[in-house]
């Protein structure tokens, strides 16, 4: 199915913009960079982001239905409960730096070699999500769920209060820290010391 035709809007710049209350146009948005500008609890769906920069945005549970994220970059920007399943899965592509991803939903995402640096992903969904080869550098995993995840390559060396059982989840090289071991293996039930 051909995507819906909108309006092309390239190398464009939005500094402290409130989407809340006039919505940002429908279109395909592409090397477009997004500063401080409020989008909280609107709707992006069927919008197309290319090669685009939000630093410093408030995202929190805005509406994603075939929303396109390629090649995205998300910085120090707040994004409360986003629902990344609901995305156009083509070509989808995102990075996030200093962000709050917390109860947002990842579910049967296809998102390898992501990196999520200094990132908090408390009560994050992963379930059913291919994370091959992606970097969580110094991110806050509570209460995160991994459950038929891929993981395989991925790298969790400098992140921490996650939980991932081994049994769950294919995780064939992927990488964790001696601190870590406890989060592999809380449901055993056993005390891990030196």
């Amino acid at each position: 199915m051909k995507e819906q035709e909108y309006p092309f809007i390239e190398d464009k710049s939005f500094e402290k913009r409130d989407f809340k209350a006039n919505a940002l146009a429908k279109g395909e948005y592409y090397n477009c960079r997004f500063t401080n500008c409020d989008f909280y609890n609107s709707d992006l769906s069927e919008l197309i982001f290319s090669d685009c920069r939000f630093t410093g945005c408030n995202l929190s549970l805005v509406k994603l239905t075939k929303t396109a994220f390629r090649d995205t970059r998300f910085t120090g920007c707040k994004m409360l409960g986003m629902q990344f399943e609901n995305c156009n899965v083509a070509g989808l592509s995102l990075a996030f730096d200093s962000c709050s991803l917390n109860h947002s939903s990842f579910f049967k995402t296809k998102i390898r070699n992501t990196n999520f640096i200094n990132t908090h992903l408390q009560e994050a969904d992963f379930t059913g999500c291919d994370l091959t080869g992606s970097l969580f550098d110094n991110c806050d995993l509570a209460r995160a769920t991994f459950v038929d995840t891929i993981i395989e390559k991925a790298d969790f060396r400098t992140s921490y209060n996650y939980s991932i059982d081994p049994e769950l989840n294919r995780m064939k090289r992927a990488k964790f820290s001696l601190n870590g071991i406890p989060g592999l293996l809380g449901k055993y039930d056993i005390e891990i010391g030196e």
